[in-house]
């Protein structure tokens, strides 16, 4: 089986090498593609030197399967011209709405991979939304789900490396007394939370809220209702959740517990005392979505809140790739 990566220089590209390199997918060839201006340094592999090609001048036709980790720009003009000679994972939101193509997170909806052929693209969730649903499933099979609303605190590695470098220049300057420039946020992203996640849309609605609402929908269920608000938050990596949610039936929290803690991808960490629930700092470099603070809402007798929070570089992104490939490789390819 031979793989490529394209973006195999940015955060997910290369967490996404990391992620190959643990994997049992048996590897023959890895071909790793970014900009001109990278093409020709080197990257390791297994212990092997590796040279980046610039996408430009790439054959996609050497290899079965290519995952895309360059942005909704690169994946619109070259995701296509890919999939025409290879199987394209596509880690940005461009193909995610697309009926024709599917939106795997493969402990929720792997039978979804079946109609890929169709046009020889599988797209990957936003990265809160991965964790999300994985939370979600197990309790929506069992309960049904009504109604979600879920406010979301997203670390600055979610939008590359630029900014996690703002980030800390930020705050270095802040701590020293210097002046604090934002150019990759709207405000100062140092010791404050913003508001605001990708462009503006109808209603006041975000576009990452837009993302969250219908992605959750197109993976689980189009009847749910949903509402989001996504925050901005001075936090390196690791994106979390705060998500009320109302189910049809009654449940108890026993069985809520049971459920999370057999949900594949999940692990409960929740002591109700103090420090017996996951930050994200303690989330980051797992593969895990680890859930906490489970209690019923008070004001409705069918509402449940949880805290859900997971490493957005690798479940939200990377790991979430490389799983689908282990399903592709497993039932669909020959």
């Amino acid at each position: 089986m031979n793989f490529a990566i394209v973006g195999a220089t940015g955060n997910v590209g290369r967490k996404t090498i990391n992620i190959l390199e643990k994997s049992k997918i048996k590897i023959d060839n890895l071909f790793l593609v970014a900009s001109k201006k990278s093409a020709g340094k080197i990257i390791y592999f297994k212990k092997k030197k590796i040279k980046i090609e610039a996408l430009e001048k790439y054959n996609f036709a050497k290899a079965q399967i290519t995952i895309f980790a360059a942005g909704s720009l690169i994946a619109k003009k070259w995701a296509p011209i890919a999939a025409k000679r290879t199987i394209v994972i596509d880690n940005s939101k461009y193909f995610r709405m697309d009926k024709n193509i599917p939106l795997v997170v493969p402990e929720v909806n792997k039978s979804a991979l079946k109609i890929y052929k169709k046009k020889n693209i599988i797209s990957n969730p936003n990265c809160s939304t991965a964790q999300l649903v994985l939370a979600l499933k197990p309790l929506h099979d069992k309960f049904k789900i009504k109604r979600v609303i879920v406010s979301t605190y997203q670390a600055v590695s979610g939008a590359g490396k630029a900014s996690m470098d703002e980030l800390f220049s930020q705050t270095r300057n802040y701590l020293k007394g210097k002046k604090v420039k934002s150019k990759n946020f709207t405000k100062q992203i140092a010791f404050n939370l913003i508001p605001h996640i990708d462009k503006f849309i109808k209603d006041g609605y975000t576009k990452e809220e837009w993302k969250i609402e219908n992605e959750t929908r197109k993976i689980l269920d189009p009847s749910i209702k949903m509402t989001a608000t996504c925050v901005r938050v001075p936090v390196r990596t690791s994106h979390s959740e705060s998500v009320n949610i109302e189910f049809k039936k009654s449940f108890s929290l026993n069985k809520v517990r049971e459920l999370l803690k057999k949900a594949p991808g999940c692990k409960v960490i929740d002591t109700q005392k103090n420090g017996g629930y996951i930050t994200p700092f303690e989330a980051e470099g797992s593969y895990l979505t680890y859930i906490s603070r489970i209690r019923k809402d008070n004001s409705n007798k069918k509402a449940l809140n949880l805290w859900v929070v997971s490493d957005n570089l690798l479940k939200g992104a990377a790991l979430n790739t490389v799983q689908i490939a282990e399903v592709l490789i497993k039932k669909y390819i020959k």
